[in-house]
This record gives C-alpha cells, sequence and structure tokens, in this order.
C-alpha cells in the first residue's frame, strides 16, 4: 500500500508523523510525506535516514489555522494534487482539515489534531469573536471534514468537540496518538523538580500557571517561547521566580534526559486534544499532575494527580502533597508508566490506523 501523509513542522504533529511513519515502513508500507509551515532543520529529518521507501517533501506553506493563510492554502492544495497524481497513492493521510476537500478519488483520512474554535472556547470561555477570516476558517473546516472519507480524532473529548462545531462527520474514529516506550528512561533516580514540557506562547498549554503560585520545589519550564507568527516570546526573565528555569525547546535526548530526572510532570493546559508529552513523562515514570479538563480526564483518570483547572493554588497543594509523600510520588508514576504502555504505545496507534487503512483501500492495493 502506498499512503501520502501530510504534516506540519512547527509541534506535536511532526512528532507523531515521525512515529506513525517509522510504524508504517516497519510494516513494509511506502510512504510518500509532503510537510507544510517551516522547512524543518537536519535535526528534525534525521529520523528519515532509516526509512528507506520515504519520498520526502518539504514546503514552507502557511497553516489553515494562521491568519492570512487564505492563498498558501490554495497554492498548498495545489502543489498536493500535483503530487498526489505524480505518485498516486492509494490513500491520503491528512493532518489538515482543508485537503479533506481535494478534488481526487483517493479515499482521505483526515485527522483532526486540534481546531481554532474548541481552542478559543477552552482558553477564553466563550465563541470566538464573527470575523471575516474566522467565517472562512469554519467554511474550509467543514467542508474538509464533510468531504473526508474518514475522520479521526486523537481523544473522544476532540472528535465531540468537532462534531459539535462542524457539523456530523462521514465516519469518525478515535485512535490515540503513541510514542515509542524505548526511547524514554524510566529508571533513574528522580528528583523533588517539576517540569512542564511545551509551546510556552500557546496560552492553551497554559505554562504560565507555573508563575502565579510559587511552586514547592524547582520548576523547569521547557519549551518555544517565541509564537511562529509573532515576535513577542511568552516569558521574559522578570516574569520567572527564583526557583523556575526557563529552558529552551530540547532534542529527543535532552528531553529523555530531563523527563528520566523529573520527579513530577505537570500538565497544566486548558486546552488539550490529547498531548504527547505526558505520554513521553509517563514512560519516564514521572508522577503525571493534570488540569482538571474532560480530555485529560478521559485519558488518565486512575493514573494521575488531577488539580482544579486554571488554579495555581490547587496545582501547588497537588504538588505538595506528592512532594512530602514520596512512596505515593513513586507509585503514581509507576502507574502513570504502566497505563501509557498499555494505551499509548506507538505500535498500537499504527496497528489501528493500518486497520482503517485497510478498511478504506480496495485488497488489490494492499496486497501491492
Amino acid at each position: 500500500m502506498h499512503i501520502l501523509v501530510t504534516a506540519d513542522t512547527l509541534g506535536g504533529v511532526w512528532t507523531y508523523t515521525r512515529e506513525l511513519l517509522t510504524g508504517l515502513a516497519r510494516q513494509g508500507e511506502q510512504v510518500t510525506l509532503v510537510s507544510f509551515g517551516d522547512i524543518p532543520t537536519a535535526s528534525q529529518t534525521q529520523w528519515m535516514q532509516a526509512l528507506p521507501r520515504l519520498d520526502y517533501r518539504p514546503t514552507a506553506f502557511k497553516l489553515e489555522w494562521m491568519m492570512d493563510s487564505e492563498a498558501d492554502m490554495l497554492a498548498s492544495s495545489e502543489y498536493l494534487q500535483a503530487v498526489i497524481e505524480e505518485t498516486r497513492p492509494d490513500l491520503l493521510h491528512l493532518s489538515q482539515f482543508y485537503y479533506g476537500a481535494l478534488p481526487c478519488d483517493v479515499p482521505r483520512v483526515v485527522v483532526a489534531h486540534s481546531d481554532v474554535v474548541s481552542w478559543w472556547e477552552a482558553v477564553h470561555r466563550e465563541q470566538p469573536p464573527d470575523t471575516a477570516w474566522l467565517r472562512w476558517y469554519r467554511q474550509v473546516v467543514e467542508r474538509g471534514l464533510s468531504e473526508a472519507t474518514a475522520v479521526v480524532a486523537p481523544s473522544r473529548w476532540m472528535l465531540e468537540q468537532i462534531t459539535r462545531h462542524y457539523g456530523p462527520l462521514p465516519a469518525g474514529s478515535v485512535i490515540h496518538n503513541g510514542r515509542t516506550p524505548s526511547l524514554f528512561n524510566p529508571y533513574m533516580g528522580k528528583e523533588g523538580s517539576i517540569v512542564t514540557i511545551g509551546r510556552l506562547w500557546d496560552a492553551g498549554k497554559n505554562a504560565a500557571l507555573l508563575l502565579r503560585d510559587e511552586m514547592p520545589g524547582p520548576v523547569h519550564i521547557v519549551g518555544c517561547n517565541r509564537h511562529p507568527e509573532l515576535q513577542a516570546g511568552a516569558f521574559t526573565a522578570e516574569d520567572l521566580r527564583s526557583n523556575v528555569f526557563l529552558e529552551q525547546e530540547q532534542d529527543e535526548l535532552r528531553i529523555a534526559r530531563t523527563l528520566a530526572r523529573a520527579g513530577i510532570y505537570a500538565v497544566t493546559s486548558q486546552y488539550e486534544p490529547f498531548g504527547l508529552a505526558p505520554v513521553e513523562a509517563a514512560f519516564s515514570r514521572c508522577a503525571i499532575v493534570a488540569s482538571d479538563i474532560p480530555s485529560l480526564r478521559e485519558l488518565w483518570d486512575g493514573a494521575a494527580v488531577f488539580f482544579r483547572n486554571n488554579d495555581a493554588a490547587s496545582l501547588r497543594h497537588a504538588v505538595e502533597r506528592l512532594l512530602r509523600d514520596p512512596a505515593t510520588r513513586l507509585a503514581l508514576g509507576n502507574l502513570a508508566c504502566s497505563h501509557a504502555r498499555r494505551l499509548f504505545a506507538a505500535d498500537r496507534m499504527v496497528a489501528a490506523y493500518i486497520d482503517l487503512y485497510q478498511s478504506l483501500v480496495p485488497a488489490r492495493a494492499i496486497s501491492a
């Protein structure tokens, strides 16, 4: 089977794509990858060297959630259509809503990683303002979803959100994102530190919550501090307390070392359709302290300590309890690790996608 996959290079979708393509290659599938957003760095593409059957086409077209992206989306669709005509894939696996409406007779799987409207509601507690751009965005998302052959979301909550905001889906299912457990180290001794990793400029990730109240241990906030379209950073040195350390984006090896030492991983998100960083922390045997929002409750109930959403005092109390009780912290880390291995391993994700592909692609393509 030949699968054309689209991705963006600006966040967790790139990590998700790496895990998916690596798994598909191990199953002998042929893949063409087209990326958008930014041309990736050499470190971002190093993993491709192990995938000899991968045909990679990087581009710098804007993404659909970016302002003034209409012209780029039209141009990128024309480019993608040309790649489809050239490579003749059996199936399209699309990480952008827009391309679900491509005029072709190839089965199209659209993956709903996140969307602007549900993000805005979660962060601002209201509907987004009715602007010309948002009307365009709603229209193209609704069209892409309605014309897709199948729609996948990484959580039941996210599937419900896109149905609520954009109407009934042709065929919707939930496939959890996955990571490879062996990339992380669950065996190191743990420090009494709190870590969070992610897009620091994204109010949905809400990393700033760790700055509102003084935490009872050292805090390491790791990630990109600069919005891809804006110049200003999310934090400055003046925002930080004496026990808070702001660290730039780290490569996978450094992230694994950071998580291996951390005792507690704080999932501060107000908006989280899935979240790969908590999975990585769980594979590292960190105790998970998570915001009590529906998606995180769905994904981590029984394997994490929850605090009231966007409540710094509640977060501090949850962390204090675990720092005072190392035995409970260790037990919670063990529980998170076993939970993640059971539900969020990359092999499980890849197997679920292959099952979906095989239900959509003619048998002659599967055996080719």
